[in-house]
């Protein structure tokens, strides 16, 4: 893609991990979510996923745009986690017991941060009520800066079966730019100790930072490579100071032009193709052999907040703790960002939902088709119509479709469309969000303020 195509649509928009975006949620209230909830038991989509935000870190990186805080004291954070059971309690009784979960996910913040005995003892709340789908997946995000192999030890044994490893890069002089603590272990010491139990490993990687070029970030990649995890995540730096002031920092420290960054991916996306890694989604590697891979050749792969996932392992989403979006099927509900007022809340017996969204029937038509093009890089609008038993031009209809504009995107090489499929192309890929962008209604007249694709 050349630099004038880079520079033409290297612009803001949403990333749409959710439909509508995050920015578009109102005032909720916890009885509209206890609602939600209740309805949410009959969608057909009927797997339950649950979602655990542990906000806390020992030490704040620069380039974070997580809801995260500094490590509070001891006390602190077990009445934090008390607050956990305490929502739990409240939710599990609005939920039909005969539904399976397919889907724990712990992000944060760092999960790890907190005392692994109080994770194993969330993990066994969460399943004591419910039965599973066969082979569900039990994922944590794990910052191996402070986990020695004592820790991580205690960690496989509390029934994780996927463990996400926050690594960013191997380039000691990077980390210390962005105020991140490189792993206390090698990293192939800590990989032998989770494959003794057969578990995966996702390695999670960050490009676009302060001092990185295509060059040095292919070192990272390849040093990645022979590691061999299961996954590998190539995230992009979203530079959003206006939501983390601490990313002014890297400002100053100097970021990668547009032109560099997309070398940085380009350059790592071969290396990876070239091990035997497939692309899934704008950033994602797996093995041939991963079922996000079977479910991208059919066409069915699909996104919720915890990442890509396949028809067998999606669910709506539960969340608790503070900042917790949970994703169902009509609605969306978030919790308070201070932790002090969610303790409070919990203490009542309260959910503590602050926001939300509750979509209408065109919205989640919208959805359906911007987390279709999100995920697998096609449209098959037929297909997709006799999912949502509609009509194509009804689905068509429901969403900002314009054929001038679509044919600005096929002209620069972006996409290939007719009246029955639109897709990708190869090159294009890395704007996909601009095309998914295109076709949505709340982007026509938006003020909204968004990371750019590169």
């Amino acid at each position: 893609m050349n630099s004038s195509i880079i520079e033409k649509y290297n612009i803001p928009v949403p990333r749409y991990t959710s439909y509508p975006p995050a920015n578009y949620f109102e005032s909720y209230s916890g009885r509209e979510y206890a609602d939600a909830v209740k309805l949410s038991n009959t969608a057909e989509n009927n797997h339950i996923s649950f979602y655990l935000h542990i906000p806390f870190c020992r030490h704040l990186c620069h380039y974070c745009g997580c809801n995260s805080f500094p490590m509070a004291r001891p006390e602190k954070v077990e009445e934090y986690v008390k607050a956990l059971h305490k929502e739990i309690d409240l939710l599990i009784p609005l939920l039909d017991r005969n539904r399976l979960v397919s889907q724990i996910h712990y992000g944060g913040g760092s999960p790890t941060a907190l005392p692994i005995p109080l994770i194993r003892e969330l993990n066994e709340h969460l399943l004591s009520g419910f039965r599973t789908i066969e082979r569900p997946e039990i994922a944590i995000e794990c910052h191996p800066g402070y986990l020695n192999r004592e820790d991580w030890r205690e960690l496989t044994r509390c029934g994780f079966n996927r463990y996400s490893i926050g690594v960013q890069d191997f380039n000691e002089a990077v980390l210390k730019t962005v105020n991140r603590r490189p792993s206390l272990l090698p990293m192939e010491e800590i990989f032998s100790l989770i494959r003794e139990t057969g578990a995966r490993i996702n390695l999670d990687l960050l490009y676009g930072l302060p001092g990185q070029t295509a060059d040095s970030f292919s070192r990272t990649v390849s040093k990645a490579i022979g590691l061999a995890p299961d996954r590998l995540v190539t995230f992009s730096y979203a530079h959003v100071p206006w939501v983390n002031k601490r990313q002014f920092i890297l400002e100053k420290a100097g970021l990668p032009a547009g032109e560099e960054k997309s070398r940085i991916f380009t350059q790592a996306a071969s290396l990876l193709h070239d091990a035997g890694y497939c692309s899934i989604g704008m950033d994602h590697f797996v093995r041939p052999d991963d079922e996000l891979r079977e479910a991208l050749d059919n066409h069915r792969l699909h996104r919720n907040f915890q990442g890509y996932c396949t028809r067998r392992t999606t669910a709506q989403v539960y969340a608790f703790g503070v900042t917790g979006i949970s994703q169902l099927d009509t609605a969306y509900a978030q919790n308070t960002k201070d932790i002090g007022r969610y303790i409070d809340s919990m203490e009542r017996n309260e959910f503590a939902v602050v926001k939300g969204y509750t979509l209408n029937r065109e919205e989640q038509i919208t959805r359906e088709v911007i987390e279709s093009l999100m995920c697998n890089y096609r449209i098959d609008w037929n297909e997709l119509a006799g999912r949502l038993h509609l009509s194509a031009d009804e689905v068509k209809g429901a969403t900002a479709y314009d054929e001038g504009t679509l044919s600005g995107f096929a002209a620069d090489g972006l996409i290939e469309f007719d009246e029955r499929q639109l897709a990708m192309t190869v090159s294009g890929s890395p704007f996909v969000r601009n095309v998914a962008a295109s076709l949505d209604k709340l982007m026509l007249h938006s003020t909204r303020s968004f990371s750019k694709p590169i």
